[in-house]
């Protein structure tokens, strides 16, 4: 059995529930900001954060970190996206941050180790997986859609990334499903 879930609408749940559960008056921004009207005291953001935790949702307490999770998401937006995105990936992301691409970037490396390319990579190469996994279009639908100049370079980056090639990591997922069809029916019987 899939699974489909959005990351974005589960976490807003789980948080609107532990804010209401803790009686604090609040109001949810974009990207995972919340902004209280009344204070609140030290161990009532102890036990708020230790809730949160058992989640896997954890305070940011840096503002560096903050943005850099703004950016993680603004990505994840972009690439999950159910439209095809035509615009440059570094344009979206300083209009939609209102910063400078530079800035943006330099603050992204410092902070994880790691450029804004390479996790637009990472997370390109998990939809276009995510697609393929749902059998719904084609390998030149899911480059198009993901923005790639071609299919050759969906697959290149692909391979980098996971050492298979898509098509290959499709071969790979009908076998399992057949495979489960077949357990099912056994099952069944």
């Amino acid at each position: 059995m899939y699974v489909k879930f959005d990351l974005n609408a589960l976490c807003k749940k789980v948080l609107e529930e532990k804010l209401k559960e803790q009686g604090l008056k609040y109001r949810l921004l974009n990207f995972g900001e919340v902004e209280f009207y009344e204070s609140f005291t030290q161990e009532q953001h102890k036990i708020f954060k230790k809730n949160l935790e058992e989640y896997g949702i954890e305070i940011i307490e840096s503002q560096k970190v903050a943005l850099v999770q703004k950016i993680k998401d603004t990505i994840v937006g972009l690439v999950f996206s159910k439209e095809a995105v035509t615009v440059k990936a570094s344009i979206y992301i300083s209009e939609k941050l209102n910063h400078s691409y530079g800035y943006l970037s330099n603050l992204f490396s410092e902070v994880t180790h790691t450029s804004i390319e390479n996790f637009i990579i990472i997370q390109k190469i998990e939809r276009s997986k995510d697609l393929i996994i749902r059998n719904k279009q084609s390998l030149t639908e899911i480059a198009h859609k993901l923005n790639y100049s071609s299919v050759a370079h969906l697959s290149t980056q692909f391979k980098n990334t996971t050492g298979i090639t898509p098509s290959q990591f499709q071969k790979i997922m009908l076998k399992k499903r057949k495979f489960q069809s077949m357990i099912n029916n056994i099952n069944v019987a």
